[in-house]
């Protein structure tokens, strides 16, 4: 292999890189902001789990509520205490 073609490859696996970047970087973002709104959830529901003697309300500790908490926020909390209510 000569000296140009080698610098050609380099510029097209350089080229296929940068594109890939670009590509996946929007749903990159969206999957590691989806996943650290999960870890909050997590954390909100295992803070409520602790004072749940004192409130009365809890939820379980699983990785369904912590997603819909996180993907939802606030109306997602709701609509597990809404969903626990009716079905319990």
């Amino acid at each position: 292999m000569s000296t140009i073609e080698k610098v050609a490859l380099g510029l097209v696996i350089l080229f296929l890189v940068v594109a890939c970047i670009r590509l996946f970087s929007a749903p990159l973002k969206v999957a590691l902001r989806v996943l650290f709104n999960s870890l909050l959830g997590f954390a909100a529901l295992w803070l409520l789990n602790l004072t749940a003697g004192v409130t009365g309300i809890s939820l379980g500790l699983n990785i369904f509520n912590a997603v819909v908490i996180g993907i939802l926020g606030v109306p997602g909390f709701c609509l597990l205490l809404l969903l626990q209510w009716v079905l319990v």
